[in-house]
């Protein structure tokens, strides 16, 4: 249950805002929504199949302590790119096959190297579990993308999306940084290196992040 749930959560958290949940809302728009959802659900059991696959045979020639720092590491990194957001690239209009295979087949290649996927091998190598692991990134596409489709049928609404994205984020980026501090040798946990460190997480936030602060300065300022 422990797999099942943290890969449910975090995989719920990573696809906020990213290009498949964008995916979900333009299919919304032209499709059925119980069609995009069975859409959803065929292309993300295969894609993440092969995802928990890849991550639960990785502790055979990597050792498990590089893993966990290496999957703490991977969720700051996931944080981030949550903040940067993802951008439609034609993925809607790529495929012209029956409705139903030309959601699940866009959606099967816009997740091929996506960060839920990148999470889904994060998570099989951690909890080295398959079934759960599968069930609970699977279930949590869905859950996201069904908010995504939400969103499609209603566009007239406005939505804090913005502040969806970040306390996602947020998220993701506290738990990388408590997984590091977890796993990393405490020798090397010298005052220095973790004031560094979080100087440098800031650092990437304000970077990365530095269009949405932009215009949250000059809201504030017009004000």
């Amino acid at each position: 249950m422990t797999a099942f749930l943290v890969s449910l959560g975090f995989v719920v958290l990573a696809e906020m805002g990213d290009k498949t949940q964008l995916l979900a809302m333009a299919f919304a728009a032209r499709y059925k929504a119980s069609l995009v959802l069975w859409g959803v659900l065929a292309a993300t059991a295969c894609n993440h199949l092969l995802a928990v696959l890849a991550g639960n045979y990785l502790t055979d020639i990597v050792p498990m302590h590089i893993i966990q720092i290496a999957a703490a590491a991977s969720f700051i990194l996931f944080g981030l790119w949550t903040i940067r957001g993802d951008e439609l690239q034609g993925e809607d209009r790529r495929f012209n096959f029956s409705p139903f295979w030309t959601v699940a087949i866009a959606f099967f290649f816009a997740e091929m190297g996506d960060k839920t996927q990148l999470a889904t091998v994060t998570l099989a190598a951690k909890f080295q579990s398959v079934i759960p692991v599968l069930a609970g990134t699977t279930i949590a596409m869905l859950i996201a993308d069904a908010i995504g489709i939400v969103i499609g049928i209603n566009l007239g609404k406005k939505m804090p999306e913005r502040a969806v994205k970040w306390i996602a984020a947020l998220t993701f980026i506290f738990f990388g940084a408590y997984g590091l501090y977890e796993s990393v040798p405490t020798d090397l946990l010298t005052a220095p290196v973790v004031i560094g460190g979080a100087a440098l997480i800031l650092l990437s936030i304000a970077v990365v992040g530095r269009g949405d602060l932009v215009k949250l300065f000059q809201g504030s300022l017009s004000s």
